[in-house]
């Protein structure tokens, strides 16, 4: 039956395991294997010293189990002790005994040896000068290399898979990227259980059938109503011959993923994020610790890109993007993104930087796809009926209400309204809609002041930022600093060298507001 629930097997820590043979391997611990399977493929996840007569109430599964056997009298070595002793240990889910010759044995007891073999549970002599911390840390040693391992495998699947959904081919690209880090078989199946596209090496038929059957397990039941079957009418099979869908029963949702095993192969079915039925296939002959988390990614990708490109939302996303990339102007292609005025948020993180992960729940925050993040800042653009409150752990600044064509200058005021939010702490700062002096004098006229009276800072654009920064904080060099990211050193010289270029004393408050006048315009 597919495992589509919590496995009632012993918990064992959230650890790679490691194989036995590499602790064996250790030339400087010089263990000894001397009972039990004589395979490779006894695994241990941890080390763990006990020398309670009984260890099965402190054990989680998994463990190498290391005892000098002080709990043990001359009477129990040579009783029936050890075979109670070994089947505790195997009940718990022990996966082997490290049993040290100092200081109590000169030698393993006779009868551990025969219990271990019977229960077969290897048993590892540990020599005296060996001890049991060493033997911990080169099993930690050993799993932080396997992690190690494993981290480099899936960072560099992840990698791959995400240029493979990028490809002009993007569907068969992931399923072949996908095959061959798992070096098995990927499939892509529609809503109706079909193959839609498949890559790597097929299995046999049986396990090529179950798993298009295991499809069906994460498949989410459709809401159909029909009318009663009259007595005598002949059941119709599906037609691609396969059994009923084992779908999951009314009421109770589908599991997102789900496996099995047939004739050596592993299978396993993710259910993709679109709702729309599409199922992600695995099979593959060995089922690695990573490879739940490759396939995981290779879904998510695939879940984009049969869902949200398919929508009419993706849908118009591109197409606006595609027309603005060949010249149109910003009100031409704002009908395709929704109608109405328009409000643009910037806004940073207040203790570590932002990435793409942080900028989309920002964005999903908020209640707009429209997320841009650039040199550490991220730029929302949502329709102004979505007024944006403040987001804990971040500082924002948001424009007025703007139509499309204005776009450009609502960025320009976000983005002054996050340097204020920044420098005050302020957790959401909006730029001001009063109406100012510049409202009074004809638009040329004010422009036309305004370039003549910043003229001399026109090939120094930081001066520029640095002066309407500075005006804006009262002058107060700290927080200009702050809102700049530079030194207050540098806010001091960038504002001398304004002063000497303009030719004017920027302590007078009267030249202050005409400054602050030209540049409202600039």
């Amino acid at each position: 039956m597919p495992d589509a629930s919590v496995s009632l097997a012993p918990a064992v820590p959230p650890t790679p395991p490691i194989p036995l043979s590499a602790l064996l391997a250790r030339e400087d611990l010089a263990l000894r294997p001397i009972a039990g399977p004589a395979d490779r493929d006894t695994v241990i996840h941890w080390a763990h010293t006990s020398e309670m007569a009984d260890p099965y109430p402190y054990l989680l599964g998994g463990e190498l189990l290391l005892t000098a056997g002080v709990h043990v009298t001359p009477v129990d070595a040579t009783g029936p002790y050890f075979d109670t002793y070994v089947s505790r240990v195997v009940a718990a889910g022990g996966a082997a005994i490290g049993f040290g010759l100092a200081p109590v044995h000169d030698a393993v007891p006779r009868t551990l040896v025969a219990a271990c073999e019977a229960h077969g549970l290897p048993l590892l002599e540990v020599p005296p000068q060996t001890t049991f911390s060493g033997v911990a840390r080169a099993v930690w040693q050993l799993m932080a290399q396997a992690r190690l391992a494993e981290l480099r495998r899936v960072t560099e699947a992840q990698q791959r898979l995400a240029a493979a959904a990028s490809r002009p081919d993007p569907v068969p690209s992931v399923l072949r990227q996908l095959a061959q880090r798992l070096t098995g078989w990927a499939a892509l199946y529609g809503p109706d259980g079909a193959e839609i596209a498949s890559a790597g090496r097929a299995p046999h038929d049986a396990a090529r059938q179950a798993l298009a059957h295991l499809t069906d397990v994460v498949r989410p039941a459709p809401v159909i109503t029909t009318p009663p079957t009259p007595p005598g009418t002949p059941v119709r099979t599906p037609p691609t011959g396969r059994p009923a869908p084992a779908v999951a029963p009314a009421g109770r949702p589908a599991p997102s993923s789900a496996t099995d095993t047939m004739a050596g192969s592993h299978l396993a079915a993710y259910a993709l994020g679109t709702g729309q039925g599409f199922v992600l296939g695995v099979s593959s002959p060995h089922r690695e610790p990573g490879d739940h988390t490759i396939a995981s990614v290779a879904a998510v990708l695939l879940s984009l890109l049969t869902g949200e490109h398919r929508s009419g939302t993706g849908a118009a996303r591109s197409s606006a993007l595609v027309r603005v990339l060949l010249g149109a102007a910003p009100e031409e292609v704002a009908p395709l993104l929704g109608t109405g005025r328009w409000v643009v948020v910037h806004a940073r993180p207040e203790t570590q930087s932002a990435d793409a992960v942080a900028a989309a729940a920002l964005g999903a925050a908020l209640g707009s796809a429209l997320v841009d993040l650039a040199d550490g800042v991220v730029r929302v653009l949502l329709p102004a009926e979505r007024e944006p409150g403040p987001q804990p752990g971040w500082a924002l600044g948001v424009s007025t209400a703007v139509s499309p064509g204005e776009w450009a200058t609502a960025d320009s005021q976000a983005a002054r309204a996050l340097a204020r939010a920044r420098a005050t702490r302020t957790a959401l700062v909006g730029h001001g809609t009063r109406p100012g002096l510049t409202d009074l004098l004809p638009r040329d006229e004010a422009d036309a002041h305004a370039q003549a009276l910043l003229a001399p800072l026109g090939a120094a654009p930081a001066l520029v930022a640095t002066l309407r920064t500075w005006l804006s904080m009262h002058g107060s060099w700290d927080r200009t600093a702050v809102a700049l990211s530079v030194h207050r050193n540098t806010v001091r010289q960038r504002i001398a060298r304004c002063a000497a270029l303009l030719g004017t004393d920027l302590d007078d408050p009267d030249v202050r507001m005409e400054l602050w006048f030209a540049l409202r315009r600039a």
